[in-house]
C-alpha cells in the first residue's frame, strides 16, 4: 500500500477529537503556573516532560472514560454522537489510545524523577475510577475536581522529584484547592443538562439527587469559593501587583459563569469557565515573570 497523507491526517484528526485534545491545551497553563510557584528550575526538559505527562494522563483518562461510559452514552441523547458510540472510533482503537496515553504518562513520570514515577500508579487510579463515581454516589463532581487537582499538585512534585516532603511544603495548596473547586463547580453546572436522564437511570449527581435548585446553590458556592482562593493564592505568593488585575478578572469570569449557570445558560457558563482556565494562569505568569 502506498502512503496516503490524507488518510493519515484523517485518522490523526479522529484520534485528537476522540481525546478532546483542546482540553489538554486548556489544562497545561495551570500545570506550568503551579510549577513556577513551587520554585526550582523549570528548564526545557522538565517543561516538556510535564507537558507530556499531562497529555498522556488526560489521553488515557479520556479514552477510558469513553470506554467505561459506553453503555450509558449510547442511551443518552446528548452523548449518542460521541465517537465510540457512533462508530467513528472502534473499541480496539479506543483501547489502543488508552494504552498509548498511559505509556506516555508513565515514561514522562519516569523522566521527571523517582517520586513522580512512584506516584504515577495512584494518579492513574484516581483518573481511571472517575467514570464509575456516578454509579456509586451523588458527588462525582468532587471526584472530577480531585482529578484536576492532580495537575498543579503533580507539577509541584515534578519540580522537587527527589524530596516529597519539600515538594508538598512548596506546593501552592490554595491554587490546588481552587482548581479542584473550580472544576467540581462547573461540572455540577454542566450536569444539569443530564438531570432527567440521570434521574431516570439512577445515576448520581447533585442535580439528580438533590434537585436543580440545590445544584445551583452548590455550583455557585464552589465557583465563588474557588474564585476567592485564586485571589488569595496570588496575594500570598508575593508576586508583582500587575498580575493581580488579571487574576481578579479571571475570578470575575468564574463568578459570572455561576450566574449564567443559575440562569440556565449552561453553554455560555461552561465556555466562560474555559476562559478561567487560561486567565488565572496568565495572571500568575504576568505576576511571576513581571511581563
Amino acid at each position: 500500500m502506498s502512503f496516503d497523507p490524507e488518510a493519515v491526517g484523517a485518522t490523526a484528526a479522529r484520534y485528537l477529537r476522540f481525546i478532546r485534545v483542546e482540553h489538554t491545551v486548556f489544562t497545561l497553563p495551570m500545570a506550568y503556573a503551579a510549577a513556577l510557584l513551587s520554585g526550582g528550575v523549570l528548564d526545557l526538559w522538565k517543561a516538556l516532560s510535564i507537558g507530556l505527562a499531562v497529555f498522556g494522563l488526560r489521553t488515557a483518562g479520556m479514552a477510558w472514560n469513553n470506554i467505561a461510559d459506553y453503555p450509558i452514552d449510547k442511551l443518552n441523547p446528548r452523548t449518542q454522537g460521541r465517537m465510540l458510540v457512533s462508530g467513528k472510533i472502534t473499541f480496539r482503537e479506543a483501547y489502543g489510545v488508552f494504552l498509548f496515553g498511559a505509556t506516555v504518562f508513565l515514561l514522562s513520570a519516569a523522566a521527571l524523577g523517582p517520586w513522580p514515577l512512584i506516584l504515577s500508579a495512584p494518579y492513574l487510579a484516581v483518573v481511571l475510577t472517575y467514570p464509575y463515581a456516578k454509579r456509586l454516589h451523588c458527588l462525582p463532581h468532587l471526584h472530577l475536581g480531585a482529578v484536576y487537582a492532580l495537575v498543579p499538585l503533580g507539577a509541584s512534585i515534578a519540580m522537587h522529584p527527589y524530596d516529597l516532603g519539600e515538594a508538598l511544603a512548596k506546593t501552592p495548596w490554595l491554587l490546588v484547592a481552587a482548581a479542584a473547586l473550580w472544576v467540581a463547580g462547573f461540572d455540577v453546572m454542566y450536569s444539569k443538562g443530564d438531570y432527567e436522564f440521570d434521574k431516570a437511570h439512577r445515576l448520581g449527581s447533585i442535580p439528580a439527587c438533590f434537585g436543580l435548585r440545590s445544584a445551583d446553590y452548590a455550583s455557585a458556592a464552589m465557583l465563588v469559593a474557588s474564585a476567592a482562593l485564586y485571589v488569595a493564592n496570588y496575594l500570598v505568593s508575593g508576586m508583582r501587583p500587575v498580575g493581580l488585575v488579571v487574576t481578579l478578572f479571571g475570578a470575575a469570569l468564574e463568578i459570572g459563569s455561576a450566574v449564567l449557570g443559575a440562569r440556565g445558560d449552561l453553554g455560555r457558563g461552561f465556555n466562560l469557565n474555559l476562559a478561567v482556565g487560561l486567565v488565572i494562569p496568565l495572571g500568575i505568569f504576568v505576576g511571576y515573570l513581571g511581563i
